[in-house]
């Protein structure tokens, strides 16, 4: 799914309310992570400018994990039940309950949220589940539309909720790093909205999934026979690759996920529409099983 904006400054491990650095100047937050690991689970917070997050994760019966997440008067809640593959995700004011929707710096802190706990956390099985579903889910809402309700059921099931493409992340033999001149196309990467239908030759890519290029944090595609900094907007099947294109999360950060869907969204939201875009909500939501469910691809 699509890259983030926005930067880290530091990360800090210690407990919450700021140990383990220094302390805050007066009226200011101490930027950064931090993390504390718990026997059932793990806590912590995290400070970009004048804002913050406090989050959680914990086991609350064999294979189920609760998820809290405050910020900017938002609790965001989840239920994961890992053995079954469902989630109950939801979102609502802290003061008085009510629903309440994302908005623009909503996302921006939970993108840096995710930066963070990229940089910190090891992907793969060196991950423990609390803090694996925690990461999935703060990547997940860190893309969430502000036009669709933060209440919602989540189920995944591989071959029905979400299809790998862990082959098309490969060039040249290789999960990362450049593919030289052999590449591995997946075709064609579809969306509709007022430009056409998943039909229309203008709202299809052919794409080089994976880790394997990336232009000043933005993708390339093939144009005049050349690679060009940036994202296409509806060109006639363009050739696309970079930023881990297809990947399930922001950028390159996170898990190897490479699902079919997750692939989808980045064909809407690289090409000529926003990441909050309507017309790639329902690109969203079907990825969203994948990134909380889908198995690593490497």
């Amino acid at each position: 799914m699509r890259n983030y904006l926005g930067a880290i400054a530091a990360v800090v491990l210690g407990g919450c309310g700021g140990q383990g650095g220094a302390p805050a100047a007066s009226g200011t937050l101490a930027s950064g992570l931090e993390l504390t690991r718990e026997a059932d689970g793990a806590s912590g917070r995290f400070a970009q400018g004048e804002a913050e997050v406090r989050f959680s994760s914990r086991r609350v019966e064999p294979g189920v994990y609760r998820l809290e997440v405050r910020q900017n008067g938002m609790t965001l809640t989840g239920l994961v039940d890992a053995e079954q593959g469902v989630s109950s995700l939801d979102g609502f004011a802290e003061d008085n309950g009510a629903d309440t929707q994302m908005l623009d710096g909503d996302r921006e802190l939970l993108s840096g949220l995710y930066a963070a706990l990229n940089a910190e956390l090891p992907s793969g099985s060196a991950l423990s589940p609390e803090l694996k579903y925690l990461r999935r889910a703060v990547g997940l809402w860190a893309e969430h539309p502000g036009t669709l309700e933060l209440q919602r059921t989540v189920m995944g099931e591989q071959g029905r909720g979400y299809t790998m493409l862990c082959s098309y992340a490969k060039c040249n033999g290789k999960n990362t790093g450049s593919c030289g001149t052999t590449y591995n196309w997946y075709s064609y990467v579809k969306h509709d909205c007022q430009h056409g239908s998943f039909d229309a030759a203008i709202n299809q890519q052919i794409a080089q999934l994976g880790d394997h290029a990336t232009c000043d944090g933005d993708e390339l595609y093939m144009s005049g026979g050349k690679w060009v900094c940036g994202e296409p907007d509806h060109l006639s099947r363009p050739k696309v690759m970079g930023n881990c294109f297809g990947r399930c999360g922001g950028g390159c950060g996170g898990d190897t996920q490479y699902t079919l869907d997750a692939t989808n969204h980045d064909g809407c939201v690289r090409n000529g529409h926003a990441l909050t875009s309507g017309y790639c909500n329902d690109q969203f939501t079907a990825a969203s099983d994948d990134e909380l469910y889908a198995p690593d691809c490497y």
